[in-house]
């Protein structure tokens, strides 16, 4: 069966920053970065609805944009260089272009977009891969087997991660110093589920009052917010659908390339 692919469109007006953005988007914390980051800066921009427990990410279309078959990705409708639309992929990238774009939340100096830059990397690399295999195996429970040692390796290096970032944010106000920047954005929406991650917020005071500074944010809460209702309730979930959205998300192995039309033809 063909996967549904699901183009529902929403435009969110922000206002000050005259340039349209597609963002390609499901409400993941991934997703919720680039949302975060389009509300805070003020660009227009239009939610296309990638539906992942369905197979979006998989369609032709979609690898014409994001060749790693993972969301989010964006598409500049209007870029700086007055050319065709521009597509970006890897949420990460993503942050970067737009931050250049707008000339916001990236840093202004050659110090300060390095400090931005490192901690972006950071979260690429660590937090959010680290904290997904975490819940990737409490998930599993034993399902699929004894998951205790995945579950305590991972439980583990996250809470290591949350002390590098409470250590970090000791003596400066956000990530990547006195500003508030993508590198926090990037951050925020992994340390949400922080109860349910296993990690008890008041052991890392430093985290907290950060934790707690970006909460009140009317922007953020605004790129939180952004198809909340959309989110899946796995508990509510049959068996047989959970199994269904599994052999979708999970265990996938190489696309083949095409046999014929490329440069070893």
């Amino acid at each position: 069966m063909a996967p549904i692919i699901i183009f529902c469109k929403s435009t969110f007006r922000c206002a000050s920053v005259k340039l349209m953005i597609d963002l390609h988007y499901w409400p993941t914390p991934n997703g919720k970065k680039l949302t975060i980051q389009l509300e805070e800066s003020a660009i227009d921009y239009t939610v296309v609805y990638c539906a992942i427990g369905e197979g979006a990410q998989f369609s032709d279309d979609f690898l014409k944009i994001s060749p790693n078959n993972r969301m989010p990705a964006i598409v500049d409708q209007h870029p700086v260089d007055g050319g065709d639309p521009l597509s970006v992929f890897e949420s990460g990238a993503c942050m970067l272009y737009l931050a250049e774009k707008s000339g916001r939340f990236g840093g202004s100096t050659l110090r300060e977009k390095w400090e931005v830059c490192q901690w972006l990397m950071w979260q690429m690399a660590n937090q959010g891969p680290k904290t997904g295999e975490r819940g990737h195996f409490a998930r599993l429970k034993d399902s699929e087997g004894d998951q205790s040692y995945g579950l305590r390796r991972f439980d583990n290096e996250l809470h290591r991660l949350y002390g590098v970032m409470n250590n970090r944010l000791y003596d400066r106000r956000y990530l990547a110093g006195d500003e508030y920047t993508i590198a926090d954005m990037a951050c925020y929406p992994w340390t949400v589920g922080w109860e349910a991650q296993g990690i008890d917020i008041d052991e890392f005071k430093y985290f907290k009052r950060w934790f707690e500074e970006l909460s009140d944010r009317p922007a953020l809460q605004k790129g939180m917010a952004v198809g909340s209702d959309l989110t899946q309730d796995y508990s509510t979930l049959s068996d047989e659908e959970i199994n269904r959205i599994k052999s979708l998300l999970y265990n996938q192995r190489a696309r083949p390339a095409p046999e014929t039309g490329g440069l070893l033809s």
